[in-house]
């Protein structure tokens, strides 16, 4: 825990973009478009959110998922065989309430996220992947604070993001 509450608290780079075109499939491009409408074009969240509005919609609260690098160094051990777990991308930044409370605002590439007040519990294949421990870890009351699974975000303005894009906290 040291290390990973020791992560910047701004400035960071942008790695592993991940798309996820249908159930348990990954797709890692060099870039990646975002749209408020769309989420990201061709990815299932259109269609098969896990996550919706009153209406049926899909919920924009979960339209991009931001994952720590480093809690993903210290869950991910198997990396040839264990599937990457689906996040939009990764990044070595403080996800944690203090440093980026809900409503929070974040530019990287063209494109403004939102921070979502929807906390990223880790699905049951979290589990299965990384193991009930982590699970337990993530899930754990005194660990919620740091959202050890990494944030959910909207998507408030359109563009691209690459890998390498350094994305800021908006004042």
């Amino acid at each position: 825990m040291p290390d990973i509450l020791a992560a910047p608290k701004d400035g960071a780079a942008v790695s592993l973009l991940c798309s996820r075109p249908a159930r348990n499939q990954r797709a890692f491009p060099d870039q990646l478009e975002f749209t408020k409408a769309q989420g990201i074009p061709g990815e299932r969240w259109a269609t098969q959110p896990w996550l919706k509005l009153p209406d049926g919609s899909p919920d924009p609260q979960i339209q991009v998922c931001i994952l720590s690098t480093r809690v993903l160094d210290a869950v991910w051990r198997d990396r040839d065989t264990v599937a990457h777990p689906g996040d939009t991308f990764c990044l070595d930044m403080d996800l944690g309430y203090d440093n980026l409370p809900v409503g929070q605002l974040l530019a990287v590439g063209d494109v403004v996220l939102r921070v979502s007040e929807e906390f990223n519990t880790a699905c049951s294949k979290w589990k299965v992947r990384f193991g009930r421990e982590s699970f337990d870890w993530i899930n754990d009351p005194d660990n919620k604070p740091y959202r050890l699974r990494g944030i959910l975000c909207s998507i408030e303005q359109d563009g691209f993001v690459s890998n390498g894009d350094i994305v800021r906290k908006i004042s």
